[in-house]
């Protein structure tokens, strides 16, 4: 898929010497080449720098947090829900933003420059808690017990998954508040899906038969 082309504010000596107009980068670098759309005018200039600020960002992952930081654009808009690459010591990770901090309160969406603190969740790779049921069908005797995943790896309502020791079927799976795209906060029809990240608790009839053996 093409990608989008860059578009700057700058002045045209062709058309429009004294006042900004749109133009298309052709060609970026120190010197670019860009392109009036008001006029088509060609033309070689250096592109302004782009002012950033670097932000506290809390990452909240596996019940712990820490802190670290982040480069970003001043005048970019940011909101809750979503998703950027965030650089520590010790790896690069995958975090959604579930809140910012201002210095008056919490916002959901806000301009960079405004925040104070960026809060988030790691996503790259979640736990994913579980609820067991034996598949002789007693509700009433669970067991509980989580998986480590990619947080893009999909969940199917009815479908029996092999992971971590475990064999299991989706009944039901909880959805976290910061999950969007769904029309639920329960998933419990047949075909229903959902990717770790988003999941709250997911509801399991269990498929194996030693799990219950001490009960």
């Amino acid at each position: 898929m093409d990608q989008p082309t860059e578009r700057v504010a700058l002045a045209c000596p062709a058309c429009s010497p004294d006042a900004e107009t749109v133009h298309e980068v052709l060609s970026p670098g120190g010197q670019a080449t860009i392109r009036c759309t008001e006029c088509d005018h060609v033309h070689k200039e250096q592109l302004p720098e782009e002012q950033t600020m670097t932000k506290d960002v809390v990452v909240s992952q596996d019940g712990e947090s820490f802190s670290a930081s982040t480069e970003a654009p001043v005048d970019e808009t940011i909101a809750t829900g979503e998703e950027f690459l965030l650089e520590t010591d010790e790896a690069i990770l995958t975090v959604r933003i579930t809140s910012l901090e201002l210095a008056e309160g919490r916002t959901d969406e806000a301009t960079v420059e405004d925040v104070r603190t960026i809060w988030t969740r790691a996503v790259g790779n979640v736990k994913v808690n579980v609820t067991a049921h034996p598949k002789s069908g007693e509700h009433d005797e669970t067991r509980s017990f989580s998986l480590q995943v990619p947080g893009d790896y999909e969940f199917v309502v009815d479908e029996t998954e092999e992971l971590g020791g475990e064999e299991f079927t989706v009944e039901g799976i909880y959805l976290r508040d910061d999950a969007t795209g769904y029309e639920h906060e329960k998933l419990d029809f047949e075909g229903d899906m959902a990717v770790a990240k988003d999941i709250k608790r997911l509801y399991v009839r269990d498929e194996s038969t030693s799990a219950w053996s001490a009960w």
